[in-house]
């Protein structure tokens, strides 16, 4: 039997055969060495090779123009007099910056008292729809009962079919069905139990989604936490609260960001049950004609004399997000990543 010494003895024969072998097969061509087929994949993997940084160059540079073009153009529109937008001279840089465009937009657009409804409402439809998600989630995730793929199938339709579906029929319960006791009888419209009610019953703003979120994260997670949590006498309702939710602390983040993303940006279902501007989106929607109104005197005017200010009420409307997104965008990440919503 061979001794330790004689072993490292044997490896360092071994490495040096192998680097003679190599440097002598470098020296008299390599392709010498290599098989008719190995010659033609290795030449197609130096084609490939060659072509790719290119490739991936033009992939990153389009992408960079259609996410940074508007941004670049909303930010050179928005902070110049509204006379340099015909000055056929300025392009991108104007000859003199202002933020008389900004405090015109926040005088108009109300924006202190209009951001903090919609903070308001934003938060507490984003709380309850995490919790609601969260615990539909977890069920499809641990659970087996009846009927459970069917459920899951129509959580799946919530993905895929159009809120536009739901809508009228919920504008009509809102308006006068028997939802209405909740507020004595009268109509739900512009009250802020529309966005509340079905974050609630996890049927809020892209709820779909969220379930799915968190049924892919608790199925990731392993079995003998819920096994250890019940031999310690705990129900299903304590294991979920004290030992699956601080082990989902990411993906509740994760979620909870794109719900408040999504409640900010929303126009669409805001504006079928708010009559009226009572949020940020609902406000930049209507801007150009409260523009019209407040700052033209009623006068028509073309979109191209009013696009400094509307630019400028983009720039409002998307900051506090943009803020947010900077302290928490290393957690959003983690949640991103472990959650597997990339694989959607």
């Amino acid at each position: 039997m061979a001794t330790k010494k004689e072993e490292k003895q044997f490896e360092k024969e071994c490495k040096k055969a192998r680097k003679e072998r190599l440097k002598k097969m470098k020296e008299e061509g390599i392709e010498k060495y290599l098989t008719p087929d190995q010659i033609r994949y290795n030449r197609r993997k130096a084609a490939i090779d060659s072509i790719w940084p290119i490739f991936r160059f033009l992939i990153l540079f389009g992408l960079s123009f259609i996410i940074l073009y508007p941004m670049i153009f909303m930010i050179s529109t928005a902070f110049r007099p509204d006379e340099q937008m015909n000055d056929p001279s300025i392009i991108w840089l104007p000859k003199s910056f202002t933020l008389d465009n900004i405090k015109d937009v926040w005088k108009i657009m109300n924006f202190t008292e209009t951001a903090l409804n919609t903070v308001l409402l934003n938060l507490i439809a984003s709380v309850l729809e995490v919790v609601s998600c969260s615990i539909t989630g977890y069920g499809f995730a641990r659970f087996k009962f009846k009927g459970k793929n069917i459920l899951f199938a129509i959580v799946t339709l919530m993905i895929i079919v159009p809120p536009q579906i739901i809508t009228i029929p919920l504008f009509m319960q809102y308006s006068f069905g028997w939802i209405t006791v909740l507020k004595g009888g009268e109509s739900l419209i512009n009250s802020p139990l529309t966005m509340y009610l079905p974050a609630l019953f996890a049927n809020g703003i892209r709820a779909g989604l969220f379930i799915y979120i968190f049924r892919q994260f608790f199925r990731g997670l392993p079995k003998e936490l819920e096994d250890a949590a019940y031999l310690d006498g705990c129900g299903p309702l304590r294991t979920y609260v004290q030992v699956m939710i601080p082990n989902a602390k990411t993906s509740f983040l994760t979620v909870f960001l794109f719900a408040i993303v999504w409640y900010w940006n929303d126009f669409y279902i805001s504006s079928s049950y708010f009559t009226r501007n009572d949020t940020v989106a609902l406000m930049l929607k209507n801007l150009d004609s409260t523009l019209i109104q407040e700052l033209f005197a009623g006068q028509q005017v073309g979109i191209r004399q009013m696009i400094v200010w509307l630019e400028a009420g983009c720039i409002l409307s998307i900051t506090p997000i943009l803020i947010m997104y900077v302290f928490l965008q290393r957690y959003f990440i983690e949640g991103v990543e472990r959650s597997g919503i990339t694989g959607i």
